[in-house]
């Protein structure tokens, strides 16, 4: 497939997402689902999994893959295009994050952190362990010591972008609720990756590596919050133009420094949301003539990163899944197993942190439900997994089902079980 094919190719591809996924997200609607939700489904029915199961040569036309890489096909595109809107989309969450309000409620988000962090470690290690002695779950080259590690770490991981989307949606921004989970989901999410960062050095047998990637993530966090940040608070008119407006030079500059950031934490092999999302919470919040900074970036550049760019993570995302593998009742008790154990891991180890900081009942349920959705991150993580052969298709279908089932739980559980009272800030 020439260069002109691939164009015209995915030109149609991009309709049909998008086409999909709005349908999709009309129908979720009903059921209380945002639409980030809906484009999560979505992916997946365009891939094998429903599409390709029932019209396989038609799928096959629209969405050409091949597994072994060995011809140019829909991943060549469609892998990069989805990276830079994951990248682009964490860049706006962390444009969004209010770092001064975490820091006021840091105590209590790490006590929720560690036991979100913790339990589910040890349930989902014990899994790994026991999928890896069946036999025939992982690759060959996979290690009982890389699986226990790999699982653990999927099942640690919450939907931090999303998290941050449903707390808007919700009006908990500002909340003692709100605040703890965000701060949580944030603490849980960068030590999930340090732990994939291991497994990943011991996948390659190069455990300097892993130093590499935690030490230099830790530098890179530090650079950006103690010298960047400042530089850029000092000199924000950078960002402007006479009028003190946001100016087309200072939106190009903020996405090159995200870019950079990406760039920087993509070669750390901790993935390039993280540097995305540091660099986003380092842009200056000064006001200016109609908002601050960086709500003036944002406004620029949500409407398309969400409308276009963001779905065609989950369709890529899609095509690597495949449930049909689940084809037997072992792997439909292996897919249980795992649902379960991230429940109880997260949903309700998270709610009983949550008491022990001495938060109320209801707080405490509101933020175990939040930090039990795994979504964009933990699609993140597993096709991560499955790119470097750590897992085999059958588990990362099994790990699919569950990010998209903890998700879709979120939204309709914690409108059950929180009342609609007034959320005001404590």
């Amino acid at each position: 497939m020439n260069n002109l094919n691939l164009a015209i190719q995915f030109f149609l591809q991009i309709a049909i997402i998008l086409g999909v996924c709005r349908i999709v997200g009309r129908i979720a609607k009903y059921f209380g689902q945002p639409q980030v939700v809906a484009e999560m489904i979505a992916g997946v029915m365009l891939g094998p999994s429903l599409f390709g199961y029932f019209a396989p040569e038609l799928q096959a036309t629209l969405f050409p893959w091949d597994p072994k890489q060995t011809k140019r096909d829909t991943s060549c595109y469609l892998f990069p295009a989805s990276q830079l809107g994951l990248a682009l989309y964490m860049f706006i969450v962390g444009l969004e994050f209010r770092t001064d309000i975490v820091r006021k409620h840091f105590a209590s988000s790490l006590i929720v952190s560690i036991s979100g962090m913790l339990v589910p470690f040890l349930l989902g290690g014990a899994l790994g362990y026991w999928f890896h002695a069946q036999g025939g779950l992982f690759p060959e080259k996979t290690t009982a010591f890389e699986a226990v590690l790999f699982v653990g770490a999927s099942m640690c991981i919450t939907a931090f972008p999303m998290l941050a989307r449903i707390i808007h949606f919700k009006g908990l921004s500002g909340t003692l609720m709100g605040t703890v989970a965000i701060g949580a989901g944030a603490i849980d999410d960068a030590a999930a990756w340090c732990l994939l960062a291991v497994v990943m050095a011991s996948f390659d047998n190069n455990p300097a590596s892993a130093i590499q990637s935690i030490g230099g993530g830790l530098a890179f966090v530090a650079c950006v919050t103690l010298i960047l940040r400042p530089i850029l608070a000092k000199n924000h008119r950078w960002f402007l133009d006479e009028k003190s407006d946001l100016s087309e030079s200072g939106l190009v500059l903020a996405i090159m420094f995200m870019a950079l950031g990406a760039w920087i934490t993509d070669y750390l092999q901790l993935h390039a949301v993280f540097g995305a999302f540091v660099i986003g919470s380092s842009i200056p919040r000064n006001t200016i003539s109609g908002g601050t900074i960086n709500r003036a970036i944002i406004d620029r550049m949500q409407p398309l990163t969400v409308a276009l760019l963001l779905p065609l993570f989950f369709t890529y995302s899609g095509l690597n899944t495949q449930i049909t593998l689940l084809n037997s009742w072992s792997y439909v008790g292996v897919c249980l197993a795992i649902l379960l154990a991230a429940i109880i891991g997260k949903g309700v180890a998270c709610s009983l942190g949550a008491k022990l900081a001495g938060l109320s009942t209801r707080d405490a349920l509101g933020i175990g439900v939040l930090m039990n959705a795994r979504g964009l991150m933990e699609l993140i993580i597993i096709n991560k997994g499955l790119e470097r052969g750590i897992i085999s298709k059958e588990i990362f279908a099994c790990l699919v089902i569950m990010a998209i089932v903890t998700t879709l739980m979120a939204s309709p559980l914690f409108d059950r079980l929180i009342t609609n009272s007034e959320r005001a800030p404590r």
